[in-house]
């Protein structure tokens, strides 16, 4: 059996299913094949350096982009590329990025960023969506501070949480994170971390973690997919692949992560 392979059956359907994705760009291929399965409140890494097709793979899944093939089911039903099927996947997953300030509008208000999407996706308005607002951001760990800030004036790590509130707005049932602790300071990542760790366990929400980064997969993951040249090359329990890598590349990878300094298990004690 291929390290691509190895994963045990899933016993029910899955949560989420993406099945022989494959993306090109004219003669280029940036995707080619990959399968994932993601369990209902479960918590996926894809793992790869940039260029591995790991974020190509989760638009695709998202719906930010056309996959060439293959196909995206939830629970077990096929979203296709139709405009409802597009509605209801943007309920049903949601994606937060590596660069929140890029994602929102710099001249709104966080309480009217986060009220837009309600308003949108579940027909809120006046007090119900003050309040539904402020338990948001209260989830997030934010305030009336913040919620009347522009982006301009929070730090990255605020504006990361304003960004994990909107996509939490519209109660998704899977929640992709595209490096979303990439570009914060190490100590910043161990917070968000917790907090996204926290809204796993009380929501059920299931995470597809989007990251190159291995040292942190362990603390946020039950299982990890590597990908290399737009092909999974190993995939199993985050314990197994990071204790007993069979794949050189996983190998590599794990032989580059910094030994000394902070590290995701200080951080999050």
């Amino acid at each position: 059996m291929s390290p691509g392979a190895m994963e045990p059956p899933m016993t029910g359907t899955p949560l989420l299913q993406a099945d022989d994705l494959r993306k090109t760009y004219g003669g280029f291929v940036a995707v080619d094949g990959v399968s994932l399965t993601l369990r209902d409140g479960g918590s996926l890494a894809v793992v790869g350096e940039s260029g591995s097709g790991k974020t190509t793979t989760a638009r695709m899944i998202a719906g930010l982009e056309r996959p060439t093939s293959g196909r995206v089911s939830v629970s077990g039903v096929t979203r296709a590329e139709r405009r409802g099927d597009r509605l209801r996947r943007a309920g049903e997953i949601q994606m937060v990025f590596q660069d929140p300030y890029s994602s929102l509008d710099r001249r709104q208000r966080v309480r009217d960023a986060i009220g837009e999407v309600l308003a949108l996706h579940e027909r809120l308005s006046g007090t119900a969506l003050r309040a539904r607002v402020a338990e948001l951001l209260d989830q997030v760990g934010l305030d009336g501070r913040q919620a009347d800030a522009l982006p301009r004036s929070l730090s990255g790590g605020q504006r990361q949480r304003v960004a994990i509130a909107r996509a939490l707005a519209v109660r998704p049932r899977v929640l992709i994170l595209d490096e979303a602790v990439a570009a914060l300071d190490v100590s910043v990542q161990a917070q968000i971390l917790t907090l996204l760790a926290g809204i796993r366990a009380r929501s059920g929400v299931a995470y597809l973690f989007i990251t190159h980064d291995l040292g942190i997969v362990r603390h946020v993951c039950d299982d990890v997919a590597v990908m290399r040249g737009g092909r999974v090359v190993e995939r199993g329990p985050v314990e197994r692949v990071l204790s007993a890598p069979e794949h050189p590349y996983t190998r590599a990878l794990l032989d580059s992560v910094p030994r000394r300094g902070w590290t995701p298990r200080r951080g999050l004690t």
